[in-house]
């Protein structure tokens, strides 16, 4: 199933990957090897605490390596609606926001952000500019209104 990444989320996510491949594996087999030469490998602490880090990096790895063989450079389709990569600015009765919609992966609300599949995210799919929509929240309801499209 194909990905659809910014160009810098998939460079993002490729010097990750080589980091993780050529660095850090290094750098824990290294504390792995340093943890076995303390003998007793049923209680020691440094080995089970780099198995761990071990299993933690390769399950990184691997969900890496899946997300950069599937990807594929949004491309803007020019109908007018919301699709993921679209940067859309919303505002609502208390806020105004800019918001890009993407991939759950490269998904971060603190740089404005949001997955497709977030609540926010499925709404705004497919709609134009001008359209009102809602939202449920937590904290009831939140009506808003698209603004612009880019």
């Amino acid at each position: 199933m194909a990905k659809y990444l910014t160009r810098e989320a998939l460079e993002k996510f490729k010097k990750e990957l080589d980091y993780l491949e050529n660095i850090k594996r290094k750098e824990i087999a290294e504390q792995l090897k340093n943890a076995i030469s303390f003998g007793d490998l049923s209680e020691n602490a440094a080995y089970i605490e780099a198995k761990e880090a071990q299993s933690f990096l390769e399950g990184r790895i691997l969900e890496l390596r899946k997300t950069v063989s599937q990807a594929q450079l949004m491309h803007k389709k020019e109908n007018g609606e919301i699709q993921i990569g679209s940067i859309v600015f919303v505002s609502s009765k208390d806020v105004k926001g800019k918001f890009q919609i993407v991939e759950p992966e490269e998904a971060d609300v603190i740089n404005g952000k949001i997955s497709h599949y977030s609540p926010l995210g499925k709404a705004l799919i497919g709609k134009t500019k001008g359209t009102e929509l809602k939202i449920e929240t937590p904290e009831g309801e939140i009506k808003y209104k698209i603004i612009n499209i880019s």
